[in-house]
């Protein structure tokens, strides 16, 4: 199990490349998910992608195997950049495409910002360039502390998916990661992005940007998406039908393919 330390902690991370010797060219893909998820997630993309593409996913800070920081922790919108980054140095990524869903879409925005010659192509599922209101770090923060965390993820769950979009068995396996989040990680992430607001510098990515984006989200509404694939030079936006938040993960096999034909029409790497 890969590990980079930095100077706040350790953060761990997957690496799987199935990519055969002959196949040269490609750059890497980094994903970085969103609060509530694990690098896991990102299993049902696998199929559409790794026989082509080394692929990089790690547990954001907060959660799971990398470090979870105590209270009183300085959480910010650049540590969480510097965090990717770090992943890349250590996995070896010189360039890469980046994937990132939720905040992590807001953190790979921020990403390509900072350092654009790392980037070969950017996507953004489910995610924006606006943050979150603090009205809804004081909802999520009533819910964690009158019924905990499980009952702060049986209401997400809602959020996520229709009743019809998961099997039982995936639905579960979900809630059961997504119940493992600790209280102040949630609202100490969701918190970063209070404030947020990449509007003024979107026109500077330049790279080919693709837009994954649910049509029920009850957090970035449809007009959000489109306000950034306006914003942006060179993005392709595609709105998937009945689905809400957890896109990535219901959606998984649908994204991965509109991702590979993505990667494959640019002919990026």
């Amino acid at each position: 199990m890969p590990l980079v330390r930095t100077a706040h902690g350790v953060l761990h991370y997957d690496d799987v490349d199935r990519v055969a010797p002959w196949q040269t060219g490609s750059d890497p893909i980094l994903f970085h998910h969103g609060i509530g998820a694990s690098a896991e997630l990102w299993a049902g993309w696998h199929p559409a992608l790794a026989d082509r593409y080394r692929l990089v996913a790690f547990d954001m800070r907060g959660y799971g195997r990398s470090h979870v920081p105590p209270v009183g922790f300085k959480w910010s919108l650049d540590l969480l950049v510097d965090d990717l980054f770090a992943i890349a140095d250590a996995a070896g990524l010189r360039r890469f495409h980046l994937v990132g869903e939720s905040i992590g879409g807001t953190v790979a925005l921020a990403a390509v910002l900072a350092r654009p010659e790392r980037i070969a192509t950017l996507t953004v599922s489910n995610g924006a360039h606006l943050g979150a209101s603090i009205q809804r770090v004081e909802a999520w923060r009533r819910q964690l502390d009158e019924g905990g965390v499980k009952a702060w993820s049986d209401t997400f769950m809602s959020d996520r998916f229709h009743d019809d979009a998961l099997s039982p068995e995936r639905r579960a396996w979900f809630a059961a990661q997504q119940e493992k989040w600790p209280r102040d990680s949630i609202l100490n992430a969701l918190g970063v992005l209070v404030g947020t607001d990449l509007t003024t510098r979107l026109r500077e990515i330049r790279c080919p940007t693709l837009l994954l984006h649910p049509d029920g989200s009850p957090f970035i509404p449809v007009p959000i998406m489109a306000e950034l694939h306006r914003h942006l030079p060179d993005a392709e936006l595609n709105v998937i039908g009945h689905s809400r938040h957890g896109l990535p993960y219901s959606h998984a096999d649908r994204c991965a393919m509109l991702l590979r034909a993505f990667l494959d029409s640019r002919k990026t790497g």
